[in-house]
């Protein structure tokens, strides 16, 4: 027989829109509790340690005017520095590697002293030990009589007044039935929009020393043959680790893909860069718990933070909370840090169901 507790608030996905939401309904006093399909926090705010720093496999960056995660990077104590932006630029193409003086493709931003992932990690350890439910995927959301939904999962039903849905929503939709169903705009929107990084491959290379700093490179490159298309310096402060990154569409990954790396590295860097200490592919449409099946398929970007997902679903009681909603910053970690906070907040300010209008 299934398992069955009640709680004020059942978060969906731990990644830093849901660990965000379950922190601040936690801390106003909201019996809450964060389910997580995977093994670990943080969706895609992944690092690799790499001593004396570590190594983004997910979200890097984040830039002026993003004061969320400005503010929460200094209230846990997570150092953060300056990209490095000096150097020339190099371009890619049929006819060979060209270079351009400046950089011409990265921007002020900043960037985590131990890695991104260090948010997550560090939110996750704020959370009550009973808060947080690490391979507990949820299967099921239904609506119950009483106006709160029943979130159902392999081993328990969880009863809860409101629902936070911390998950990009194609992945909800693939994943998780509804019943009620979502209304047909809702569900064709949410099946429609694009996973952030759903569809990409990233891939880090550690080297020794950032040798093209030296040559006066700036680690920036564009290639028209690939298989990156985009690279950029994933160095830690003053060079350590020193590492270069770049980005493929999720399905040039295949048997020959790290060859492939590997070779193209050299071309623009030179034969330093043809064998790196380490180099980590990190295909993110593979991940089940990120990632739709025919996720490339999804590229109508300008479907993020639309106002459907500014409004809850199913009688007011199931609140979106991705990067993806985000009505400002989609896409950026500041953006799923908005959408927690909208979605929190209005958790929040929402009557119990007992006194709830019933739905139309």
């Amino acid at each position: 027989m299934l398992q069955r507790d009640g709680h004020d608030v059942v978060v969906i996905g731990a990644g830093i829109s849901g660990l965000t939401s379950a922190a601040t309904l936690v801390a106003a006093g909201r019996d809450t509790v964060c389910l997580e399909a995977r093994e670990r926090v943080g969706g895609r705010l992944l690092s690799a340690a790499a001593p004396p720093g570590a190594l983004d496999l997910g979200a890097t960056w984040f830039w002026d005017g993003e004061q969320r995660v400005a503010d929460l990077a200094a209230r846990l104590g997570i150092d953060t520095f300056e990209q490095h932006l000096a150097g020339d630029t190099l371009v890619q193409d049929a006819t060979g590697v060209r270079r351009l003086a400046g950089n011409l493709i990265d921007v002020p931003a900043r960037r985590f002293a131990s890695g991104a992932g260090t948010l997550a990690g560090a939110l996750a350890a704020e959370l009550p030990a009973d808060a947080l439910r690490l391979d507990t995927p949820v299967t099921a959301i239904h609506r119950h009589a009483n106006g709160g939904l029943d979130v159902r999962t392999p081993d328990m039903v969880l009863h809860a007044e409101h629902v936070v849905l911390a998950v990009p929503p194609a992945l909800a939709l693939s994943h998780i039935e509804f019943d009620p169903e979502l209304s047909p705009d809702l569900a064709r929107l949410a099946r429609a929009t694009p996973v952030w990084m759903g569809a990409v491959a990233k891939v880090v290379a550690r080297y020794s020393t950032a040798f093209w700093r030296e040559a006066g490179l700036a680690g920036a490159a564009v290639s028209r043959t690939g298989p990156l298309q985009e690279l950029h310096d994933m160095s830690g402060p003053d060079g350590r680790p020193a590492a270069l990154f770049g980005f493929a569409p999720a399905q040039a990954v295949g048997p020959d893909f790290e060859q492939a790396v590997t070779a193209q590295l050299a071309q623009l860097f030179g034969a330093a860069a043809a064998e790196p200490e380490s180099l980590h592919v990190r295909d993110w449409s593979s991940e089940p718990w990120t990632a739709p099946p025919a996720v490339h398929r999804l590229a109508d970007y300008s479907l993020f933070g639309h106002p459907l997902y500014q409004r809850p679903a199913l009688g007011g009681r199931l609140h979106w909370a991705t990067t993806e909603t985000a009505a400002q910053y989609a896409g950026h970690i500041e953006g799923a840090l908005a959408a927690a906070e909208r979605a929190a907040y209005t958790v929040l300010s929402t009557p119990p169901a007992r006194t709830a209008a019933p739905a139309p």
